[in-house]
């Protein structure tokens, strides 16, 4: 299949490689572990709609920027939350962050930021974005869950087959 500029495409697991595998040595141990993090391109997707959300004449208020920006940051942190996912989820959220204090500085000109903190980054704890009750949604408080193997807990066809031969 012709991908967008003529060549062949490759696709693994989708149109985008949503999740970087890495096999690791873990720490304190020697045992090789596979982790997970949320891939370079997934990465740039969101920060790309981050950007778009936050273009500086597209909303009229914070809490209407808020209301379009807070689904899609929860979304993407929900789906990268089976990983190693926190490191990147606090550079997710430094950068929204800095989209949205900027574009209440561009909004306000001549606002210090004495101002802007006392008005619009009232929201706790960080000193999050609010405006009528909605508060910017916090990327740091996504509970990270790792996929716990389970050999032994998974059955399988042969298990009843095993306890029958042996109880005979």
């Amino acid at each position: 299949m012709p991908g967008s500029e003529g060549g062949p495409s490759q696709q693994c697991g989708g149109p985008t490689r949503r999740f970087h595998i890495q096999r690791r040595t873990k720490k304190g141990t020697s045992k090789k572990t596979v982790y997970t993090y949320p891939s370079k391109k997934a990465l740039l997707s969101i920060m790309a709609k981050v950007r778009a959300l936050t273009n500086r004449s597209r909303h009229l208020t914070l809490e209407a920027l808020l209301r379009q920006l807070n689904p899609v940051l929860r979304g993407w942190c929900t789906y990268f939350r089976h990983g190693v996912s926190k490191a990147t989820f606090h550079y997710l959220d430094a950068y929204a962050w800095r989209r949205v204090a900027a574009w209440l500085r561009k909004r306000h000109l001549g606002i210090t930021w004495k101002e802007l903190y006392r008005r619009f980054l009232t929201g706790r704890p960080g000193n999050r974005p609010a405006e009528n009750g909605i508060v910017m949604f916090d990327t740091m408080q996504v509970e990270v869950t790792r996929y716990r193997w389970r050999a032994n807990n998974i059955p399988t066809p042969w298990t009843s087959i095993l306890e029958a031969t042996a109880a005979s």
